[in-house]
């Protein structure tokens, strides 16, 4: 069948067509890719054309699609069984490739997914500091749970409003949503609410709304801030973890975080996903304290079994992420130069293996900036590529 029949058929069982949003084009225009096949850097859709896949799976597939060494890890768990809602040899040998990883890591609980990881550590981090409120940044994404999916409102420093129908307005005022990267507005923010505060939540490098690096005086002021109000500290690595170093962007730039989230790479292309930390703040959780949290999945031993392969492979590989840092470098070195040739005005950000194009003469340093690049370009670019163009 051909992608626009399939994308017809799917629109009669599935909300849009599709499982998530994003994947339905609707930003670009157009008819998503119907995806059956990958092989290295490479995928095939179902009418057999060939793609270079810089998407990765949104990244778990960091060491290219079906690696030979982390299928046979799979095949071999699955023969043996395919779940057990029971522990596992493989959930611990994942756990201490995680620790290797994030020194901040004494503790380790899997999950399923991204969400699931950021929704439980913002309910263990009010469980231990007995706080109701949680801070985010604007243009940060965490997952779909309730209390995540908010907007600022007016100002810098203000309450989270719903971004999203099914969201009540009173849960959402229990975030509060700051600018990224503006140190100012977060020291007036811990002025006036401080003691009030739970944790932060950011991502170290914003992936969400096209990379946006943090500055020095922001992570500062971050670590800062919390330690002196008692509130904690989460990072949220799903996207950066094992992908911007080995132990991710908290390696990247020195962080000290009390919890980490983690997901993508480290479930080496299954669903799975894990938040860590202090062993005082994570032997809160059920069965030991009163934080409860459950999942008849988490810890599956497919998914651990491809999380502890991938895992390894980065590991004994030294020159792994210097090569990703030199293919980064190149990818936005010929995309620059050839978007100057044609006269088109664009910003690039990277870190690493991250990067995006804005559409709009820089710098990009907030939410704010990213909202001036200009969609219609971005839509002639994305379907460019795609057409090989």
């Amino acid at each position: 069948m051909k992608n626009a029949e399939l994308f017809e058929k799917a629109r009669k069982l599935l909300p849009g067509g599709v499982s998530s949003p994003v994947r339905a084009f609707g930003a670009v225009g157009g008819v998503p890719r119907f995806l059956v096949r990958g092989e290295g850097p490479y995928v095939w859709d179902v009418e057999g054309t060939r793609y270079v896949d810089y998407v990765l799976s949104w990244g778990p597939m960091i060491l290219g699609h079906a690696h030979p060494e982390v299928v046979a890890a799979v095949k071999e768990t699955a023969e043996k069984g395919l779940s057990f809602g029971a522990p596992h040899p493989l959930e611990l040998a994942l756990a201490e490739l995680i620790q290797r990883a994030y020194p901040v890591a004494e503790r380790v609980r899997f999950v399923n997914s991204g969400t699931e990881a950021t929704m439980s550590a913002i309910r263990l981090a009010r469980g231990y500091t007995n706080r109701p409120y949680l801070v985010k940044f604007r243009g940060n994404y965490h997952g779909h749970a309730d209390g995540l999916l908010v907007e600022a409102g007016s100002g810098a420093l203000t309450f989270g409003h719903p971004s999203s129908a099914g969201v009540p307005e009173e849960y959402a005022k229990l975030t509060l949503v700051a600018e990224y990267n503006d140190v100012e507005g977060l020291k007036a923010l811990f002025a006036e609410r401080g003691e009030e505060i739970a944790a932060v939540i950011f991502e170290p490098v914003v992936g969400n709304s096209g990379v946006i690096p943090p500055s020095e005086a922001f992570l500062k002021a971050l670590r800062e801030l919390t330690r002196e109000s008692g509130a904690l500290l989460i990072v949220d690595e799903v996207m950066t973890g094992f992908r911007l170093a080995f132990g991710g962007a908290t390696e990247r730039f020195g962080l000290s975080p009390d919890l980490v989230t983690l997901g993508k790479v480290m479930g080496g292309g299954l669903p799975a996903a894990a938040y860590a930390g202090r062993a005082d703040i994570m032997e809160k959780l059920a069965p030991l304290g009163p934080v409860y949290q459950a999942g008849t999945l988490s810890g599956n031993p497919l998914a651990m079994a491809a999380g502890k392969k991938t895992l390894e492979l980065l590991a004994e590989n030294p020159t792994y992420y210097a090569r990703l840092e030199d293919l980064g470098a190149a990818l936005e070195k010929e995309l620059s130069e050839a978007l100057t040739e044609a006269g088109v005005p664009h910003t690039i950000n990277r870190v690493g293996s991250m990067l995006t194009v804005f559409f709009t003469e820089g710098p990009v340093r907030s939410f704010r900036d990213a909202e001036k690049s200009d969609p219609e370009l971005f839509g002639r670019f994305f379907h460019g590529l795609l057409a090989g163009q």
